[in-house]
């Protein structure tokens, strides 16, 4: 299974761009790129699943332990001929003082050898001591090669070049010049996700191009190559077979929301849901289904657009309030809302949670979270443990009714209000939290028993 790590000396680096562009123009040479993120993220696998014209899968060290990671890689690498992962921030950043969930562990733990995309911006010779110390300061990952990034021409690549051969050794793999034509658009939360910036396929083609261009894509290959072997255990994972008869599971994907992790919706088939897209932007009706999902994204960037699809709000708020099982993460508790109100203006919402959505200017919850169930949830059999998941969002709940329950209490985070997670509205379950589906919080077997148990019970 060839595969690297493509990680950075620290974040904006440009490392998602370059990633963007390996994986299309090794795609386009005729490989079958599987790319990987590390860490929770959506918009970053938006755009490298665009590019590599497969889903992108999250491995996350603080959710998942080492078994279930190598487990995820050997199975989502079926069929591909190369797998690519993209790390957040730089090499050695994380949480634990050990290094335990950094990117270069994750690196160590999947035995993949590690390309570093270096902003060179004002560097010439210091870029000498900054790659030797990355490459002493943890001898279990193993740095194969350098691609320099944001370069101020052809006498600054040679310095470069010239400096990286006499002190360190290290390949570089190639040399991308500072170009505006390689900026992914961004807006006010980071990237533009994917599934709405206009022309995203031709933003990839450019990007392609250039990578193509200017990195030595079969070097690139080799070190590949060069990854070790996984454990046979990992290799011998198999998906747990469906249980029960079919349910159609509605979810939200288009514009507003586009924020789900492919495995959790996988994870949601397997467990015998049948998952039926619909657009909240333009569709007036919802499908025939048995339960509702609506994932994160940037609701108040649509609101006006959404507001004035009054036909489909009125068949949510219905098909809620008479008890259709439903689930909603952050920008869908926002749409779920009386209204959403940003930067001066408020739309009316669906209106099923008895509480109004302010948009702020910096984040109110951001990073790991630490829930605990109450019990009050409408889903079956809350797990024992503590659910480890996360968050991201810069809007805050105001006016909440003072009678309603929550599913969580919030030991790490900030949630509703520092305190609580989980508002519990008739079957419906919305929070901030961002749930995966991993051993320790098997979420989505859990959320399609109960739409199947309804669907029964009625």
């Amino acid at each position: 299974m060839n595969r690297l790590f493509v990680s950075a000396a620290h974040k904006s680096s440009g490392k998602t761009t370059v990633c963007i562009g390996l994986c299309a123009a090794l795609r386009a040479r005729g490989e079958a790129v599987q790319p990987f993120k590390k860490g929770p993220d959506y918009i970053d696998p938006l755009w490298l699943g665009l590019a590599a014209g497969r889903p992108c899968y999250n491995l996350d060290p603080y959710l998942s332990g080492a078994e279930e990671i190598r487990a995820e890689v050997a199975q989502r690498m079926r069929g591909a001929s190369l797998g690519l992962v993209e790390g957040n921030k730089g090499l050695y950043d994380g949480l634990a003082l050990d290094g335990s969930n950094s990117n270069a562990a994750l690196a160590a733990m999947i035995g993949a050898p590690v390309v570093l995309v270096i902003d060179a911006r004002g560097m010439t010779r210091g870029i000498a001591p900054l790659i030797l110390g990355y490459q002493a300061f943890d001898k279990n990952v193993r740095i194969a090669g350098v691609i320099l990034n944001q370069l101020g021409g052809a006498r600054h690549e040679a310095k470069l070049r010239a400096v990286i051969a006499h002190y360190t050794g290290v390949p570089v793999l190639g040399a991308v010049q500072h170009n505006e034509r390689m900026t992914v658009v961004e807006r006010h939360l980071g990237l533009m996700p994917a599934n709405e910036a206009q022309a995203a396929g031709t933003c990839v083609d450019e990007i392609a191009a250039l990578i193509a261009a200017q990195v030595d894509l079969d070097q690139v290959l080799a070190i590949a190559r060069q990854a070790a072997p996984l454990p046979e255990s990992a290799c011998a994972h198999s998906p747990v077979a469906a249980r029960g008869p079919s349910v159609r599971i509605g979810f939200a994907r288009d514009a507003a929301f586009g924020f789900y992790y492919p495995g959790d919706l996988e994870a949601m088939r397997d467990a015998g849901a049948e998952m039926v897209p619909f657009d909240a932007l333009h569709d007036q009706r919802l499908p025939v289904i048995d339960g509702l999902f609506i994932g994160g994204g940037f609701p108040e960037t649509h609101m006006e657009a959404l507001a004035a699809n009054t036909g489909l709000r009125r068949e949510l708020h219905d098909a809620i309030e008479a008890g259709m099982p439903a689930y909603a993460e952050c920008g869908g508790l926002m749409y779920l809302a009386r209204g959403i109100e940003w930067d001066g203006r408020r739309a009316g919402m669906v209106g099923v949670i008895p509480a109004d959505i302010v948009v702020h200017r910096r984040p109110v919850g951001r990073g790991y979270v630490h829930l605990r169930e109450t019990g009050r949830g409408p889903w079956p059999r809350p797990p024992a443990q503590l659910i480890h998941a996360h968050e991201f969002h810069y809007s805050s709940v105001e006016n909440l009714a003072p009678d309603v329950e929550f599913a969580y209490d919030v030991e790490r985070g900030h949630g509703i209000d520092g305190r609580h997670d989980g508002i519990v509205h008739r079957n419906l379950l919305a929070s901030y939290a961002h749930l995966r589906d991993v051993a320790g919080n098997p979420w989505a077997r859990r959320f399609v028993d109960f739409v199947r148990n309804c669907r029964h019970a009625t």
